[in-house]
């Protein structure tokens, strides 16, 4: 049976108080929606004074692909002006601000270090708090519960839009946990408000519950993706396909040159618990081997509660190096003297460097990871 839960926007009734007589600008996506599926612009456009909308990757609707540079441009439906945090600019200038009196943010997480809808909310947290305007953010579930923490600490000197402060890969907080984390820890000091979600309680998953799942991005389609993702999407950082142009991204790894055959015989041998390895073959519509034939495999989760997609991916990627030493490749990196994406998407050097076992790799990785489970609890809602 389904577990009853709401999200912010669902109680945003409670909290009227907050948004009304204010110019508001709201952050928001293709998951900004209640349980009824009406986005969150329509609700503020129709019940309050919605002035501006401020677009992360993907845009306001979710019409355009990973990666791709945001313009700035009017909402064809609300008619009101989009502003984009995702091209020249990441974070909202004063003169955008000084267009509001509140700063809305509403987007689903997966619950991943290196989803990069986080960090749009922090700059956000950053710019308000420089021209003196408060946020709020309508608090939504974590997709993969809220108790698991996996991964490793992001090390400094790996700071990137893809990984901006030292959390784990998998760090078990909602949206909002992780904003009044951010706020407190690194002294970001916004005037920070958090609009709680309803009925959910850590150990739950998003499928657990009544909610419907609306892809965050193109690329995770269903819950089960957001479950892989957290790890393999590391193999970006490779000359692998992750995925991307399928119709099971983060869900299949390969490349023309994979033998999967014995890729899947030695993953066998390793005896995981919580996953099942099957030989595929597909053709990438876009991206890496964009119109290629490419040998993979497909992750199957079996146990989810037992599943580690980080140690996984980790432990994939080192045998397919190993196996294809001659064809396997880090992607260099996107400007000179930047480092390599490997690293920014693990945030460490140590899985570009390493030539030794999984367990080495590991000992040097989980540094700090009870710490901060210790830490997080000060900022759990629920």
């Amino acid at each position: 049976m389904k577990i009853v839960v709401n999200n912010g926007i669902d109680n945003l009734e409670e909290y009227s108080e907050i948004f009304s007589g204010k110019r508001l600008g709201l952050i928001t996506g293709p998951t900004g929606v209640n349980k009824k599926l009406v986005s969150t612009i329509d609700i503020l456009h129709k019940n309050y004074n919605l002035v501006a909308l401020f677009s992360p990757e993907h845009g306001v609707r979710g019409d355009i692909q990973a990666g791709e540079k945001v313009e700035d441009y009017l909402d064809p439906v609300s008619k009101i002006p989009v502003y984009s945090l995702y091209g020249d600019k990441k974070k909202i200038t004063s003169e955008m601000l000084s267009k509001i009196d509140l700063l809305v943010f509403d987007i689903q997480d997966v619950g991943a270090r290196f989803y990069t809808y986080l960090y749009t909310l922090t700059y956000a947290m950053e710019a308000c708090n420089e021209n003196s305007k408060p946020i709020v953010v309508l608090d939504r579930i974590n997709p993969l519960g809220g108790k698991i923490v996996q991964g490793n600490i992001l090390e400094k000197g790996f700071e990137s839009f893809v990984g901006k402060y030292p959390i784990p890969t998998r760090y078990g907080l909602t949206i909002g946990e992780f904003a009044l984390y951010i706020n407190s820890k690194f002294k970001i000091n916004a005037d920070l408000t958090v609009v709680p979600c309803t009925g959910w309680n850590r150990d739950l998953y998003y499928d657990d519950t009544d909610l419907v799942w609306v892809q965050p991005s193109p690329n995770i389609p269903t819950i089960d993706t957001a479950f892989i993702y957290s790890g393999t999407c590391i193999f970006e950082g490779t000359n692998l396909s992750e995925g991307r142009g399928t119709t099971k991204p983060f869900e299949i790894i390969g490349a023309p040159w994979l033998d999967n055959i014995k890729l899947i015989s030695i993953m066998n041998t390793k005896n995981y618990s919580s996953v099942m390895f099957r030989k595929v073959y597909f053709t990438p519509t876009f991206s890496k081997h964009a119109n290629v034939l490419c040998s993979g495999i497909q992750i199957h989760v079996t146990h989810r509660d037992e599943f580690n997609p980080f140690v996984l991916a980790l432990d994939i990627l080192l045998e397919i190096k190993n196996m294809h030493s001659s064809e396997f490749e880090f992607i260099p990196p996107f400007a000179v003297g930047a480092q390599p994406f490997i690293n920014l998407i693990t945030g460490t050097d140590k899985v570009e460097s390493n030539i030794g076992c999984l367990n080495e790799l590991l000992k040097k990785m989980n540094a700090n990871l009870e710490e901060y489970l210790e830490e997080k609890k000060s900022y759990e809602l629920y």
